[in-house]
């Protein structure tokens, strides 16, 4: 075309400047044709394509849109067809030929590199809330393989600008690897940490992490390419490196969560001064229990046979069987978490005696709800011991509680109240 321009001009009687003039013309047509192409394609066609996606029930036409591949793939068409306008209508064997494209190479290129992004994103988009997406941390996948993609799309525009091979520029990157691995070394532990994480499962979107050392306590609400944000219960967020999970340690409670079950594990210290054995009339009266009724008849009659047969007419106590107020009451709390609607009879349930401490004999239950919710299983949690504080009495057992300063203070007005009593009336004197 710049041809037939340059002789048209020639035959017009123009000897200077036809070449420029024709160069001239051909970039005001080229300029021209990509306007009105531009212009169908973005006040035409993507309009067309918007209102089509957003009246769609599904959600992967919305995809397309938010994440621009339409639009990437309307300037990557104006590139092509930029490239087919210099090719038919510039002299090949001219600089600006040459320049020009490159620098439409250069745009088709980029935007090829944007548009697979865009894919990307769709996917990661459509299968967030999927299983897939659950099993596997695909962000972070997904930035792997766009950092990857912008790599080899960054040394294929070098060699376009250079006019080299691409290999060539690889064979000389090998030079730079110390230099590469230092500026990507955070990016580079974070593929291998989600690569590790994935294949052992490790480690999923909302599942409960603990990791004390960065102060995460919460539910798992991003897996990336170098990070994992954590949402702790008071709704603060936590960055951990990907890296870290795979060079420290952590919990995950996605085990529990997936049981069903949410582990009680808690004593009540009982004061040792409050255990005794239990007379007839408390037996009597502990045997009225619902949850003790076969215990009870069961253990009587087998310490009272025992009594006959080993220490009848014994003088000493000790040479006697009894029941005790505390080994009942361990034996009546276990019976009562068995029959409770919110505890799971299919996993550990026990109530133990633990060894005595300072602060009393401690009796823990060791249990499992039958929900995992938190605010659930606080509520079913507080209910038992609400109970059990309350039935203690009943067994003449008492909690262990340290001294208060009310109990100082009554002490100290006993004290003062014996001493004022023993004290003489004043003007008599003691006798010796």
């Amino acid at each position: 075309m710049q041809q037939q321009i340059i002789e048209w001009l020639q035959s017009l009687g123009l000897t200077h400047y036809t070449n420029a003039l024709s160069v001239v013309a051909v970039l005001v047509a080229i300029v021209f044709i990509s306007l009105v192409i531009h212009l169908l394609l973005h006040k035409l066609m993507l309009p067309m394509f918007k209102r089509r996606a957003e009246a769609s029930p599904y959600q992967w036409p919305k995809a397309l849109l938010r994440h621009k591949l339409f639009h990437r793939v309307a300037w990557l068409l104006q590139g092509i067809l930029f490239q087919l306008l210099i090719q038919a209508c510039l002299d090949s064997n001219s600089a600006l030929f040459s320049t020009l494209m490159t620098a439409v190479q250069l745009w088709m290129i980029l935007f090829t590199l944007l548009i697979g992004f865009s894919l990307l994103d769709v996917v990661q988009s459509v299968t967030a809330r999927s299983m897939l997406a659950r099993q596997l941390p695909l962000r972070g996948i997904l930035q792997s393989v766009k950092l990857v993609a912008a790599i080899l799309i960054s040394i294929l525009m070098i060699s376009v600008l250079l006019g080299k091979s691409p290999g060539v520029l690889l064979t000389g990157l090998g030079a730079m690897t110390a230099v590469l691995m230092l500026v990507f070394k955070d990016p580079i532990l974070g593929l291998v940490a989600g690569i590790q994480l994935a294949a052992n499962d490790m480690l999923k979107l909302n599942d409960w992490l603990d990791m004390p050392k960065y102060g995460a306590n919460g539910s798992v609400i991003d897996i990336n390419l170098t990070t994992v944000k954590v949402q702790n219960f008071d709704n603060t967020i936590v960055t951990i490196p990907a890296y870290a999970l795979i060079s420290d340690s952590f919990k995950n409670w996605r085990g529990m969560s997936e049981s069903g079950g949410r582990r009680i594990m808690r004593s009540l210290n009982i004061d040792a001064t409050s255990i005794h054995f239990l007379s007839e009339q408390e037996a009597e009266q502990l045997s009225q229990a619902h949850f003790l009724v076969p215990y009870m008849n069961q253990k009587r009659q087998e310490v009272t046979e025992w009594n006959k047969k080993n220490a009848e007419g014994s003088a000493s106590a000790l040479n006697y069987r009894a029941l005790t107020n505390v080994g009942t009451f361990r034996i009546w709390l276990e019976n009562w978490l068995r029959n409770h609607p919110r505890i799971r009879q299919d996993m550990t349930l026990m109530v133990r005696q633990l060894a005595p401490t300072d602060s009393g004999l401690p009796i823990q239950i060791y249990a499992f709800t039958n929900t995992t919710v938190w605010g659930e299983y606080e509520n079913i949690q507080s209910d038992i011991f609400d109970y059990i504080y309350a039935a203690l009495p009943a067994f003449s057992l008492q909690v262990f509680q340290h001294p208060t300063g009310s109990d100082m203070r009554a002490l100290g007005g006993g004290l003062a109240g014996a001493v004022a009593t023993a004290r003489p009336p004043a003007g008599e004197t003691s006798a010796h």
